[in-house]
Parts: structure tokens; C-alpha cells; sequence
């Protein structure tokens, strides 16, 4: 990170102009047998694509409430770096009738359709494929991000004093995100060239630290598992080896 970042989407930047081409966010689902992973640059150019869809298709205004429906997964990681990006308050978890606009999974559709604003759902297939059936009263993530542009410049400033995670009762901005997340990577021993592998949940500031802002904070890159408990314990330890894993969270 440079001294000067201020906000998540500052971190991302930082690390795009550093060394683009390494990876940043490897990605397991331990239910389909699905890896994915996404270098610095890749990841980066989904977030722009996310963020032009919140600012330009959906509207979305720096302090709108954006309820994040999804779980640890990299295209999870990819929507909390595009509102940080546009200056929208992720709330993990939180309750759609009470939010701006709403992110879904496939299994919390029902919940989400509570949105009086914008409804995106993602069907979290392998490759980000779209839904076979487009859920009703629903954008697919999957059909509409492609097309979005490669870069992406807020319309406004984003403020780093700003609101910009909502995690159960506590309310961070994005200059807090920056410093726990700056904090936990000392604790970690997290540096370049590390490799964190996380089975957490981001249902809370440890999985979302470990499974994001950590890692990113402190040069390293992270190997987010899904399902993980699915994994015996020497097809874990060939993970660790074939991943070149440094530090763990599995629990």
C-alpha cells in the first residue's frame, strides 16, 4: 500500500500499479470442485465493470445502503471493492426492505425480492456463469456486467470519513476498513508474497479481513476457500503445499 490510501479502493489502486500481474484472489468451492483464479489486473477490471454497473445502470449514490446477500466468494470480494469504489455502503447480510438496492445469491432470492430498489442476483456458477432461468424482478449480474467499460471514474470524490461497511452491529468507514485491515496484516505476519488461505465466512470482520482486506492491505494475496469443511485433512494439506500457503484461517 502507498501512504496515501485511504479507502479499500485506494489498497486495489495501489496494488494495480505495483504488480498487476500477480495473483490476488484464488478461489475454491469445495461443493463443485470449482478454482478460479484472478491475478491483480483481473480482478481489477471486474470491479470497474461492477462499479460502472452501481454508478451508470443502477443509479447508485455515494451513501446509498447496498444489502450484500452473498457468501465468501470472489465475486463477493469483487461487488465490496465496487462500492467502496462508488462510495456505497456495503451492509453484509443486512435487511433488504430496509436498503437502496439489493445483491443476491440464488438461495436468498425470496429475501431479497423485500427491495423496493434495484434487485441484482448472481447464480454463483462456475466462470460467473449466468442463471439457465433469469430470476423474476431480478437483474443477472452475469448478463449485464460484461458489457460494462473496462475503467471506471466515480462521479463524485469518494470520502474516506464516509460510511462504507456495515458488518452486524458495527458500522466502519473506509478509512477504519483500511487501518483494521492494515492491523490484522501485522498480526497475520502478512506481507508480499504471502498466501492466505481462508475457510471463514464473511459474515463477519475476521472471514472479511482474512478473506479480503488483509491480504490486500499487506501485499499478500489470498486462497478463499468455500465448503472448505468438505476437505479431509490431507487433501487440506495438499491445498497448503500446491497453493504455497503461508498463513491460515480455517475456523
Amino acid at each position: 500500500m502507498n501512504a496515501t490510501d485511504r479507502t479499500p479502493a485506494d489498497l486495489l489502486r495501489s496494488a494495480l500499479a505495483a504488480d498487476p500481474g500477480r495473483p490476488l484472489v484464488t478461489f475454491y468451492d469445495d461443493a463443485t470442485g470449482e478454482r478460479v483464479e484472478l491475478s491483480v489486473a483481473t480482478f481489477a477490471n471486474w470491479v470497474a465493470k461492477t462499479a460502472n454497473l452501481l454508478q451508470g445502470e443502477l443509479s447508485a449514490e455515494p451513501g446509498d445502503r447496498l444489502a450484500l446477500l452473498l457468501p465468501a466468494h470472489w465475486q463477493t470480494a469483487v461487488w465490496l471493492l465496487a462500492c467502496s469504489s462508488t462510495g456505497v455502503t456495503a451492509v453484509v447480510g443486512g435487511d433488504p426492505a430496509e436498503a437502496d438496492l439489493v445483491v443476491s445469491g440464488p438461495d436468498t432470492l425470496d429475501a431479497a425480492s423485500a427491495c423496493s430498489g434495484e434487485r441484482v442476483a448472481l447464480a454463483l456458477r462456475p466462470l460467473g456463469g449466468r442463471f439457465p432461468q433469469p430470476p423474476a424482478g431480478f437483474l443477472d449480474y452475469a448478463v449485464e456486467v460484461p458489457g460494462q467499460g473496462d475503467q471506471f471514474a466515480p462521479f463524485a470524490p469518494v470520502d474516506a470519513s464516509d460510511d462504507a461497511l456495515v458488518i452486524g452491529d458495527t458500522t466502519l468507514t473506509g478509512a477504519e476498513i483500511v487501518e483494521r485491515a492494515l492491523a490484522d496484516a501485522r498480526g497475520l505476519g502478512l506481507g508480499p508474497g504471502d498466501r492466505m488461505l481462508s475457510g471463514l465466512s464473511y459474515g463477519t470482520w475476521d472471514g472479511l479481513s482474512a478473506g479480503l482486506y488483509a491480504p490486500l492491505a499487506g501485499g499478500a494475496s489470498v486462497v478463499l476457500c468455500r465448503n472448505l469443511d468438505r476437505l479431509g485433512a490431507e487433501q487440506l494439506e495438499k491445498r497448503v503445499e500446491s497453493e504455497r500457503v503461508t498463513v491460515r484461517r480455517e475456523s
